[in-house]
């Protein structure tokens, strides 16, 4: 292995790549959107490797991962098509039905729901679906909101680790290494299962006074009925056909944002007098250009040679113990996803790992590990992923609107909640990856 020196070119992208990292982080200090954050280190690390050799805007579009950034938009597209029809508050309202005022398991469904949708939507979108109907059934029934939408939060971190296109880091990892849907499923499903159902029950006793109010009987009156049949069944027969083009994307010779591309373009049609326009529109197009700024950063990095050059200080240690290196990254990846967003960390990491890749380490354990690590440390903090950072906003919504600042969730809530949360599925995980280790430590190509 060619022994890397200390350069000026490394220098220089790190500076970026730290710079960038820290003002998306404090952005609740200096007020500076993420996006803007972004999109500002991305024209400077261009700008820079342009001028200094290492790097040109060719090789930036290069560097973008765009099966990431199509199957996200495509899986947003097809659920502002469906949010319209009213089929999610038909969900939501049988939930409440079922539990007949039974508080825990009003929770458990709703829960349940929220992490059935993750595992196909990413949990971002999910609880964007879910997070005003929770609200609007507490309200209804005339308790608190914060239980519910934490469990939302919590449940669908949790759920969405489970497969390729659950979370936006787990699509990141598995572009990455061409990992396809059942290969991710098999390895990460039982795991996030084991400790999905511990949250589960953790919730239970966090949420124990809370959950012990008689909640009003829901009024009939208030309810929105299903606006629009055909669209709404139709998109669920797409999503059925979506899965099973997901599970099967690897021996048709697909990316899976061209199982998502068909669905979408299916839909289409099967709606019934469906606004495209109107659909693309609430396509977050700030979360995709998030992504796209990103990898613009991190790709300058990894052509500076600066990631390389990190690499090989770990791959000592690696080739060591790779078991312990592997758990030691699962919890580091955990801490530091709780600290901060954990698709910047995702999207720093995959290179290092990829860099030990081609040095001939076994690597596959590393990225269940990280995989693992950033999904269950986003529960920790309210800012540890974006669909908590959207939970943390419409609760203060709901605060004001209401004119009782009680009923928003603060960090110092979050943590007291979520933490615990945390620390129980990091341990569930790696009880199971020490204990099966043999399996997530065989090479999958």
């Amino acid at each position: 292995m060619e022994t890397l020196v200390w350069n000026n070119d490394m220098m220089v992208s790190a500076i970026v790549l730290a710079v960038t990292f820290i003002a998306i982080f404090t952005e609740g200090i200096h007020k500076i959107h993420r996006v803007k954050c972004a999109m500002a280190g991305a024209a400077a690390m261009i700008l820079v490797g342009q001028l200094m050799g290492y790097y040109n805007p060719e090789e930036a579009v290069h560097a973008i991962d765009w099966n990431v950034v199509f199957l996200l938009g495509g899986m947003m597209t097809i659920v502002a098509i469906m949010i319209p029809t009213g089929g999610f508050q038909q969900l939501a309202y049988w939930a409440a039905d079922f539990s007949k005022g039974r508080l825990y398991l009003l929770l458990a469904l709703i829960g349940t729901l929220v992490t059935g949708l993750s595992l196909l939507l990413d949990n971002v979108t999910t609880v964007v679906i879910f997070g005003p109907l929770i609200i609007l059934i507490c309200q209804s029934l005339r308790v608190s909101a914060i239980p519910f939408l934490l469990a939302a939060a919590l449940l669908s971190d949790t759920g969405g680790v489970a497969t390729l296109v659950g979370d936006p880091p787990n699509l990141m990892i598995g572009s990455a290494f061409n990992i396809d849907f059942n290969t991710f499923l098999i390895h990460m499903g039982w795991m996030v299962l084991a400790a999905w159902l511990v949250v589960l029950v953790l919730l239970r006793f966090l949420f124990k006074e809370e959950l012990s109010v008689i909640p009003r009987e829901l009024d009939l009156t208030e309810r929105e009925p299903l606006s629009d049949k055909r669209t709404w069944y139709g998109s669920l027969a797409v999503l059925l056909i979506m899965v099973v083009g997901f599970i099967a994307h690897n021996a048709l010779d697909w990316e899976p944002w061209f199982v998502t591309a068909i669905g979408l373009t299916a839909l289409a049609f099967v709606g019934k007098d469906i606004d495209m326009e109107e659909a693309f529109a609430h396509t977050e197009l700030a979360l995709l250009m998030f992504f796209i700024s990103l990898f613009i950063i991190v790709g300058g990095v990894e052509h500076s040679q600066f990631l390389e050059y990190l690499g090989s200080f770990i791959i000592p240690f690696v080739e060591e113990d790779l078991l312990t290196a592997t758990l030691i990254l699962l919890w580091v990846a955990a801490i530091l996803s709780a600290a901060i967003d954990n698709i910047p960390f995702t999207a720093a990491m995959i290179p290092i790992i990829a860099g030990m890749e081609t040095q001939g380490i076994n690597v596959t354990p590393l990225f269940w590990g990280l995989a693992a690590g950033v999904g269950m440390g986003g529960n920790g903090t309210h800012i540890g992923s974006t669909a908590n950072v959207f939970i943390v906003t419409i609760s203060e919504k709901m605060a004001r609107d209401a004119g009782d600042p009680s009923l928003a969730i603060t960090p110092g809530m979050w943590m007291r909640k979520g933490l615990p949360v945390m620390l129980a599925t990091l341990v569930t995980c790696t009880i199971i990856m020490y204990l099966f280790w043999d399996f997530f430590s065989e090479p999958i190509f």
